[in-house]
This record gives C-alpha cells, sequence and structure tokens, in this order.
C-alpha cells in the first residue's frame, strides 16, 4: 500500500492472461513431469554460504523426503561467529540423516549441525516459530571424550584439531556437530591425503564423521596385512602361532597344571531344552576348528597343531562347579569341556571351560554369545578363514618387511639393561613361581574419578594412560628407580576377519617407561601416551 516499487516488483504482466497481472508470491516450487506442483520453500529464505546462493527450503524438502524423517527445518545462524547452516529434524537419529542426505545433496548444502527436535516451538498463528528453535551444542561430545587408541586416530585427531581449531577432539565426536562444513571437509581431505597417502572421498567424511570412522576408512584404503589371510592348503598338521608355540612351552614347564584353564559359568534361567543345547554345543564344534584342535611335538621338536574332523564330545552332569576345572591334556581334542548342574527344574549353572591355546577373553565371549544364537536357532553367518589360516599366514608374516621393522622397533625399546624391579617387600620373592596371590579391589570418589577423566581429556589420552602413567610413577617412588617396564595385554585382532575366530590372539606389550624425577606429570603422560601407542602400533611382533 503506497509502496509503487514495490507493487511493481511483486505485480508482473500475466504470460497466460494478457492486460492482467500476477502477484509474485515469493513462494519457491518446481512443476513435476506428472503436472503436480512441488512447494520447496521461500525464496526471500534464500542465504549465502561461503560464496554459495542455498535455498533452506530445498534442504527442508529433501529432508523430508528421507524415509522416517517425519518434520524438518533449515535455517542460519552465527552462534560460532561464522554464518552455518543448521537442521532441526524429528523422527530420525541425526547422523543417520546426515549420511544420507550426503547421498542427494552436494556438500555445500549439508547442514553444519543437525538437532534432534521432539516439540516444535509455534507462533499465536499457529506457525513454526524458527527464532524459538534452540541453538546447537557446540561443545557436544565433550563430556563423553573419548581419547585416541592408535598412531592412526592420534594423527587423525591431531588433523582435525589444525582444522577445526577448537580444543581437543575425541575419536567419538562427530566433525560436524564441532563446527566442520563441506569446505573444512575438504581442507581435512588434503591433510589426509598428506599425512597418511591415501584419498578419502568427501561423502565419506559426512556417511562417517569422526575420528573413529574416518581412521577404519584409512586402514580400508591402506592396505592391510592382514587382508591378505587366505585359507590355507590342507595338511596332517599345522604350525602354531607364536601365542600358541608360548602357551605350550608354558603347560610344559607347568607340568599338568590349570593356570592356563579358562573357566565361564552362565545361569540358565527357565525350562532347559538338553537336546537343543548339545545340538548346539556340537554346531559350535563344527563351526571353529580351535575346538577340534590338538597339539604335539613334530619332527623338528617343534610344536604343531593337528585338526580332527571329528572329536568326543557331552555336556557331562556335574554336583557343583568345584572340580570341574581339572588339567587338560594338549595331545588329547578337544581342550574345551561343558558340564551342567541342576539346581531345580527351572534353573540350572552352565559350566564351560577351555585351554588358553585354543582361546582368549574375546573368544570366550564370542563362545558364549554364538551357544545363545544357537539355542535361539538363529543362524549364523560363515567363517571366512580359521585359525590354523592365521598361524600358517603368521610364519609367513614373519618374513616380511612390516615384521622386521617391527621387531627393530622393539629391539630398539628395549635395548640396553632392562630394569627389573625391586619393591621394599615385607617378604623375599620365591625363587619359583606361584599362581597363589590375592587381589584387592577399591573405588575411586566421583571427585576423584571426575578429575582423572578432565586430566586425560584435557591431554588428549586415555583413561588407562593417565593411571598407568600414575602406577609406573608410584612404582618409580617405591623402588627409587628411574625406570619401569610395565606388561599390558593387547586383544591382537586388527582385522575384522579375525574378531568372530575362535583362538588365542593375545600379545603382551612391555610398555618402557622413564618416570625420572623431576619432570611435570603432564609432561610424563604425554611420553607415556606416545609410548603406548606406538606399543599398539608394533603389536603384532610377539
Amino acid at each position: 500500500l503506497n509502496r509503487p516499487e514495490l507493487t511493481t516488483e511483486r505485480f508482473l504482466a500475466d504470460p497466460f492472461y494478457p492486460g492482467e497481472r500476477m502477484y509474485k508470491t515469493g513462494d519457491l516450487a518446481r512443476w513435476l513431469p506428472d503436472g503436480q506442483v512441488e512447494f520447496l520453500g521461500r525464496l526471500d529464505d534464500q542465504v549465502k554460504i561461503r560464496g554459495y546462493r542455498i535455498e533452506p527450503g530445498e534442504i527442508e524438502s529433501a529432508l523430508r523426503n528421507l524415509e522416517g524423517v517425519q518434520e524438518a527445518a533449515v535455517l542460519t545462524r552465527a552462534d560460532s561467529g561464522e554464518t552455518e547452516l543448521c537442521a532441526y529434524i524429528q523422527g530420525r537419529d541425526k547422523n543417520d540423516v546426515r549420511a544420507q542426505l550426503a547421498h542427494v545433496l552436494p556438500g555445500y548444502m549439508i547442514p553444519a549441525h543437525f538437532v534432534q527436535i521432539d516439540t516444535w516451538p509455534i507462533t499465536p498463528s499457529g506457525k513454526l516459530d524458527r527464532k524459538a528453535l534452540p541453538a546447537p551444542d557446540g561443545a557436544a561430545g565433550q563430556e563423553s571424550y573419548k581419547a585416541p587408541r592408535n598412531l592412526t586416530e592420534m594423527k587423525l585427531a591431531q588433523l582435525w584439531e589444525d582444522v577445526l581449531k577448537n580444543g581437543p577432539v575425541g575419536i567419538t565426536d562427530d566433525f560436524f556437530d564441532r563446527g566442520g562444513h563441506s569446505l573444512k571437509a575438504t581442507a581435512l581431505i588434503s591433510r589426509i591425503a598428506k599425512a597418511f597417502g591415501v584419498q578419502v572421498p568427501l561423502k565419506d567424511v559426512f556417511a562417517r564423521p569422526t575420528v573413529e570412522g574416518l581412521a577404519s576408512v584409512i586402514r580400508e584404503l591402506e592396505e592391510s596385512p592382514y587382508a591378505a589371510i587366505e585359507p590355507a592348503e590342507k595338511r596332517d598338521t599345522y604350525p602354531v602361532s607364536s601365542a600358541q608355540k608360548r602357551m605350550y612351552v608354558l603347560q610344559q614347564l607347568e607340568d599338568g597344571g590349570v593356570g592356563y584353564n579358562m573357566p565361564a559359568v552362565l545361569e540358565l534361567e527357565g525350562k532347559l531344552d538338553r537336546k537343543r543345547m548339545e545340538t548346539a554345543f556340537q554346531a559350535l564344534i563344527s563351526r571353529h576348528e580351535s575346538l577340534r584342535t590338538s597339539f604335539e611335538t613334530g619332527n623338528d621338536a617343534e610344536p604343531v597343531q593337528r585338526l580332527h574332523h571329528e572329536v568326543p564330545f557331552t555336556v557331562t552332569e556335574e554336583n557343583s562347579a568345584d572340580a570341574f576345572v581339572r588339567p587338560f591334556d594338549l595331545s588329547q581334542a578337544p581342550l574345551f569341556r561343558a558340564g551342567l548342574v541342576r539346581e531345580t527344574n527351572e534353573r540350572h549353572v552352565l559350566l564351560v571351560d577351555m585351554h588358553h591355546i585354543i582361546s582368549d577373553g574375546v573368544s570366550v565371549n564370542t563362545l558364549i554369545r554364538e551357544f545363545g544364537e544357537l539355542y535361539a536357532g538363529r543362524k549364523l553367518e560363515p567363517l571366512r578363514i580359521q585359525y590354523k589360516d592365521y598361524a600358517v599366514w603368521q610364519q609367513n608374516f614373519k618374513k616380511g618387511d612390516t615384521y622386521q621393522k617391527q621387531e627393530s622397533y622393539w629391539l630398539k625399546q628395549l635395548g640396553g639393561e632392562l630394569p627389573v624391579l625391586e619393591l621394599p617387600a615385607d617378604k623375599p620373592r620365591p625363587a619359583v613361581r606361584s599362581f597363589a596371590g590375592d587381589k584387592i579391589s577399591f573405588t575411586l570418589d566421583e571427585e576423584v574419578t571426575s578429575g582423572l577423566n578432565r586430566l586425560a581429556r584435557e591431554n588428549g589420552s586415555t583413561l588407562y594412560m593417565v593411571l598407568l602413567a600414575a602406577y609406573s610413577a608410584l612404582l618409580a617412588r617405591l623402588s627409587g628407580q628411574e625406570e619401569i617396564v610395565v606388561g599390558s595385554p593387547i586383544a591382537g585382532r586388527p582385522h575384522e576377519d579375525l574378531e568372530p575366530v575362535l583362538g588365542m590372539f593375545v600379545n603382551t606389550l612391555a610398555l618402557r617407561t622413564r618416570p625420572e624425577g623431576g619432570k611435570g606429570f603432564k609432561d610424563y603422560l604425554q611420553e607415556v601416551r606416545q609410548t603406548a601407542l606406538e606399543a599398539y602400533e608394533h603389536q603384532d611382533y610377539p
């Protein structure tokens, strides 16, 4: 009213009805092939982000088209000092939505922030109150900080920190929730290419926007020696792995003891189907060659493993758990037994025992989980490789460059005179090792725990690294020694094909630390962090 220039801009000559005028609403739409008109949003919402003209309505439309998204809104915010797109969604997990959106929109149109909304703010006229939508939490993930666990994650976290410039990055932090966008993602990709020598596609940054996720992408792009493990050719006996050889020798020294038995107990509630249980165990034995393996000394006086097509197995009836754990004869398969203690018709205790030479902690968990799946009548994915294939592969791996580099690392790390811990104990150390001992458990209060977690987060470390630094410093104070070696077990399954395999993969890393007097604890923690990460990187050497 009384604004002729705006009237001229909005009321246009009608191309369909000459002499008439047409009002330009400012709505953005497109005419579909079937004659329908699809509303995309408002023209006056158009924004310019990092040089690109963007219609938030187009992004909202793309979001609403994703399966499971009930409602969506997109607007610009400048909470961090730079203009960014923020998407508000209802009905789907925001990380899933971001990955899906990356398939249908170019990178510069992917919002920097995603906020999940359950209740939408409404104006008195019943429209969405965009000004009342909450600001995204830029510090998301800081309280649940998880530090890098290996050199790849450590390097990647450092690259993120260089690009984002907003404090320590944990491996589960979301790149985009921390202020990343397509331009920064492109900068990250170029730095990854320089640091790792691999080209990560931009879509992978959107699909796996965490250090943990991108590290797995990098590992897939890099040539992993474990990917070369193939089923071994059929033979009478197979070589043992380094870990198995260690167990074989220790068992001979122990002369029939139970120090390397791995028992587990499961409480079963409800009516037990005995036949179904036996069938589940037979299926496990058929599935895992380790449960059909025995060990003997070969012609060259070296231990070998022998696979059996069938082995005798029954679930025994036990009166109690007390006498169930007993020595195994390594030359007789299976090195695995199960027993059942009946308490009532509706309550049983299932006892399982395996020798460490065919099993480790991950294997026990796998066995229990798969037993439950099979007892429930579910089918399991077939295994691509078995443990003996890993043992054969390891023999060849020992002849390669990677193994030689790892050997050089450990020879350097453990070179010179090694310290032997001398604690001021109240009794002399016995000449013969014994498994007699005790365990002391205690709980740290909330204040100390919170402080330790904060110390880890601020120094880019794991809680384990903080405690290792504190433990080795304590031992140094008690012993008066300035070098401490701490043994730490590692799972030894760095490739996904090895994860479901039953067998002994565990290795012990000898972490050599130097808690010398005069060092500040934070400086010492950085040394321990570096030592631990390098040890993880060289964990294949036995």
